[in-house]
């Protein structure tokens, strides 16, 4: 496509204020000039790439930059000059424009892949990874390919796997993966779906065959997020709008809002406790060694059991189921996933030869999951009378967790290590003051270690000096590689790495005793 083309897109839209060039000759070869890439990453700029201004911290000399990688046309809200001329489409809403500039060029069709969006404030990974592996054993039954996943761990879209960079990447390369996928035959795309991501457009264009509501409860409050509740509330019931089958959890709070806003949606499926809900879940079975629980609906009545742990992990398991059932997905692939699937950075647990000590790897990092990981440790892990909470929070942003997750800790913990989790512009030791500030006020001991494999070494320490067993809990990660500090992103051990790595030298040293 060219630029003139790009240029009708965004003027149909009614988001094209105008166009600037240097000189009417050249801006009419400019308009000609076919488009080889979209993007609105300086770095990624190739030649004949149209360059998207976006952000509040949008520099000009980011433009310079895509100008001197190739770049023949730019969109923003504003004009500017550059050393190597380029043509300008000017555009009143640039979120909303990146959107559209981004179905235009690749291309984009409505229900192919089929699409999946999931947006909550706890649970979404795991949900995806469940509904993903539903349709993979269904796909693969009828010898299709593999499904597509947009997640916080994982990316795949047919054509390559890689680790993921943010829950909802930006509206490029959400259009770029969608494509490939379309390219490679996959027929279904499973994706989470951010607030932010609801909030600054990026999924603007999309159109969702089934939209997942799973819970909402406050988080992502602060200057750089949300505002308020109602902002972060606001912007997950958007949702809707652009869904066709709206499945809704009846169990969680504020469900009688969720669903009248899921009257956008064409059709609704609820899935709960709820004698009311469709697909209504029964028999719930919490054992030492396995979850289970009885699903109702119209066309079956089954028990399924989960190969995760952690009893909260039903509610996403019903949300998987609800999708499926939209998507006519057979009882067997269903219960073929939920028993098989784990995963990564999501309960995973590790524990001591002599059965004194546990530790489990898990993501909660908000005032939600808290509370449901630790209802789940007094349920399912009642044998360890102590319990140990490595976490922390981050810098800059989800400031309401600071006193959230310090009081939940605290109150549930014999003892809290803070350490760091993403500081970014903050210093650490600022971070942990404060939460520590409100792990003390519940009368909880509270230490605070910078290093976070110190941190857990520590707390695996504490441990082995205790009577009894010992659960340790090392929660906010997951399967997260990198920590954000000081404007740069650094290299750090997967938090499975490091419970493993110190249980293991708890093992070695109980052994040398034995010995």
């Amino acid at each position: 496509m060219t630029v003139r083309q790009m240029e009708e897109t965004l003027q149909q839209r009614g988001l094209l204020i105008g166009t600037c060039a240097a000189g009417e000759t050249a801006a009419g070869a400019a308009r000609n000039t076919e488009l080889a890439w979209l993007t609105c990453d300086s770095r990624d700029v190739k030649p004949g790439t149209l360059f998207i201004c976006k952000g509040a911290a949008f520099r000009a000399d980011y433009l310079e930059e895509a100008a001197r990688r190739g770049a023949v046309a730019y969109i923003s809200e504003r004009a500017y000059e550059t050393a190597v001329p380029l043509t300008g489409l000017i555009v009143t809403d640039i979120r909303r424009a990146m959107g559209a500039a981004s179905a235009r060029f690749w291309s984009y069709q409505p229900g192919t892949p089929i699409l999946t969006g999931i947006t909550g404030t706890k649970g979404k990974t795991t949900t995806a990874w469940y509904l993903k592996a539903m349709l993979d054993a269904w796909e693969a039954m009828l010898s299709r390919p593999e499904t597509g996943l947009i997640s916080t761990v994982e990316n795949y879209d047919g054509t390559s796997r890689q680790d993921a960079v943010m829950t909802t990447p930006e509206a490029p390369t959400l259009h770029e993966m969608i494509a490939n996928a379309r390219s490679a035959g996959v027929r279904y795309m499973t994706m989470e779906v951010s607030s932010q991501a609801l909030k600054y457009k990026r999924v603007r264009e999309l159109r969702f065959q089934v939209g997942i509501f799973l819970n909402i409860s406050e988080d992502h409050i602060s200057p750089k997020e949300h505002e308020n509740f109602e902002d972060y509330f606001s912007a997950k019931l958007s949702m809707f709008r652009q869904t066709e089958v709206a499945c809704v959890n009846l169990d969680c709070d504020h469900a009688d809002r969720i669903r009248k806003a899921a009257r956008k949606a064409d059709r609704i499926v609820t899935f709960g406790k709820s004698k009311h809900a469709d697909l209504r879940c029964s028999e719930i079975r919490v054992g030492s060694h396995a979850i289970s629980f009885r699903v109702s609906c119209d066309r079956f009545s089954e028990v399924f059991t989960l190969g995760m742990r952690g009893s909260f992990n039903i509610e996403n398991a019903m949300a998987a189921i609800a999708a499926a059932y939209v998507y006519g997905v057979p009882v067997a692939c269903m219960k073929q996933a939920l028993a098989s699937t784990r995963v990564p950075g999501r309960m995973e647990t590790f524990r001591s030869e002599d059965g004194k000590l546990c530790g489990i790897v898990d993501f909660a990092h908000n005032r939600l999951s808290f509370e449901k990981l630790f209802d789940a440790a007094f349920q399912e892990y009642a044998s360890y009378r102590r319990i140990l909470t490595v976490f922390g929070c981050p810098g800059g942003k989800a400031l309401n967790r600071r006193q959230e997750l310090g009081v939940i800790a605290g109150l549930f913990s014999d003892h809290v290590f803070l350490t760091m989790d993403d500081p970014g512009m903050e210093r650490q030791e600022d971070i942990a003051a404060e939460v520590c500030s409100y792990v003390e006020m519940t009368g909880c001991a509270c230490t605070c270690v910078p290093d976070r494999r110190d941190a857990v070494l520590q707390a695996v320490g504490l441990a082995a000096r205790s009577r009894g067993k010992t659960l340790i809990l090392l929660l906010g990660r997951g399967s997260e590689k990198y920590q954000q500090v000081g404007g740069r992103a650094l290299e750090s051990p997967l938090d499975s790495e490091l419970m493993e790595e110190a249980i293991g030298q708890y093992d070695a040293g109980a052994r040398e005793i034995a010995g």
